[in-house]
């Protein structure tokens, strides 16, 4: 072999090993970029599970916020156990200078407010020196007033809704319109009350005289449950207790209400605390996860959709 064939071969030797090298060191790297995303996901991952299992908050003294949005109870409503959880872990956190529980609810459930409504009255006993303040956002009424009036004081917008202090059972009747259509009825019960207000059956007074009396039983609840709560405060009217609600100002007047003021008032010149720390019940990571995954797999499934299944 030549000089000049073992100079080319070495040179080729040389690159292959040059070329090699820079692989490796290529590879090196991308395992490092690839373990420092993994560690930094890792870390949120961590930060969030934390967050929502209550056991990262502020080291500082603060105003402790629990949100409850909508209607209380139901498949889709705020539970109580959910929002009782919520209202343990601000209490017990020994940075809470006061909770604050910002209303913003039509009501719902009876049971679960008035659950939640006693949870609040033992932890106020347990923590005689952490008051509870109610914030009203646009509407307070019914099982939410009945939970906000557990409160020390009660907070509104001049133009909130609060009250409507009252209990219903609503249902429809198709006893008419089965008639035209030639539809009979046929429920066979044992009992002769087990068919309680049926919307397919005719009427019955003695039942709808008990449905009366239920109602009523529970609006004395509701009512005695205000005047507990309000003590004093209550400037009761005739019409109170109706039903009926009012404007923010007007529930001042009547003693359903303290004062106006917002969230980030009642922190910063009662509470005397410029950071608010959020106990709301927090959607799990894996419901969260889940949700996004479903959003992002419809969206990108959307463009096909539309292309591919039409109403011809």
């Amino acid at each position: 072999m030549s000089t000049d064939d073992n100079a080319e071969k070495g040179a080729l030797e040389r690159l292959l090993l040059a070329h090699l090298e820079e692989q490796r060191k290529t590879r090196r790297w991308s395992l490092l970029f690839k373990s420092l995303g993994f560690i930094w996901l890792f870390a949120v991952v961590l930060l969030v599970v934390f967050h929502e299992d209550g056991n990262f908050s502020s080291v500082r003294p603060h105003t402790a916020l629990i949100d409850l949005k909508g209607e209380i109870g139901g498949n889709d409503g705020v539970k109580a156990d959910d929002l009782i959880a919520s209202l343990n872990a601000a209490f017990e956190d020994k940075y809470s200078l006061a909770v604050v529980l910002r209303i913003n609810s039509p009501g719902g459930s009876p049971v679960q407010a008035g659950q939640v409504h006693d949870e609040i009255r033992r932890l106020r006993v347990k923590n005689p020196t952490i008051p509870l303040y109610v914030v009203v956002d646009d509407l307070c009424a019914s099982g939410g007033y009945y939970i906000a009036a557990a409160a020390d004081k009660i907070f509104v917008d001049k133009a909130s809704l609060v009250g409507s202090i009252g209990v219903l059972m609503d249902g429809f009747g198709f006893t008419e319109g089965m008639k035209k259509l030639g539809v009979e009825r046929r429920l066979l019960t044992a009992g002769e009350n087990k068919g309680f207000l049926d919307p397919f059956s005719p009427v019955e007074p003695r039942q709808v005289s008990h449905a009366r009396a239920m109602l009523e039983e529970v609006h004395q609840q509701f009512i005695q449950v205000v005047r507990q709560g309000r003590g004093k405060r209550l400037k009761e009217t005739p019409d109170m207790f109706s039903g009926l609600v009012w404007s923010g100002t007007r529930s001042i007047e009547l003693g359903l209400a303290d004062a106006l003021g917002n969230l980030d008032y009642v922190s910063r010149e009662v509470v005397k605390s410029k950071d608010i720390v959020d106990f709301s019940p927090q959607e799990s990571l894996a419901d969260r996860l889940a949700r996004r995954i479903g959003t992002s797999m419809g969206d990108a499934l959307r463009p096909w959709a539309k292309e591919n299944f039409r109403v011809r």
